[in-house]
């Protein structure tokens, strides 16, 4: 496997693997718990995504040919009016990812040199597809953490709970 080939393969893991931690928190919350803020001036889940939909959408839809920040894209709308239930942002989130992920089918040899723009700013697709990972992480890492505190003590960990590396360990290793 080439250089290109194990870098999408990774990537699209990675973002498979990030979207599964939002798909795991929202399957733990509520209609009322997905619009829970902490501070009145905070966002919320359904806020978080909105805002994360806003940006897959213009980031990948014509990832190859087109500037990534679209001029119909109103980013301060995103963090305005949020998603009225939560059927509508899980549609939502589903668009946005199903955008992100055709993007990155269309990456092939013959174009994966090319240069991306984000806002007039060229970048390689490697830098592209870096800086939207992160960014989608960091807004995944805030999701998962709301949750967390909506949850409290009915909070089912997303990955190795506290107390239970050894364990963990054990079955992934045998004897530690």
């Amino acid at each position: 496997m080439d250089f290109q080939e194990n870098y999408l393969a990774n990537v699209k893991f990675e973002f498979h693997r990030y979207k599964a931690l939002g798909d795991k928190t929202f399957a733990q919350l509520s209609e009322k718990e997905i619009h829970w803020k902490y501070n009145e001036g905070d966002n919320s889940i359904a806020l978080i995504v909105k805002h994360m939909i806003g940006n897959m959408l213009s980031r990948w839809t014509h990832f190859l040919i087109e500037d990534g920040e679209k001029s119909w894209r109103d980013r301060e709308m995103e963090f305005e009016d949020p998603y009225p239930s939560k059927k509508e942002m899980l549609l939502a989130w589903e668009k946005g990812w199903q955008c992100l992920f055709a993007a990155l089918d269309s990456i092939n040899p013959s174009n994966f040199g090319n240069k991306i723009t984000i806002r007039g700013q060229e970048h390689t697709i490697v830098e592209a597809i870096n800086r939207q990972l992160a960014h989608y992480a960091s807004h995944i890492g805030q999701i998962v953490f709301l949750g967390k505190m909506i949850k409290g003590k009915d909070w089912n960990s997303l990955s190795i709970p506290k107390g239970g590396s050894k364990a963990f360990n054990q079955k992934m290793f045998g004897s530690q």
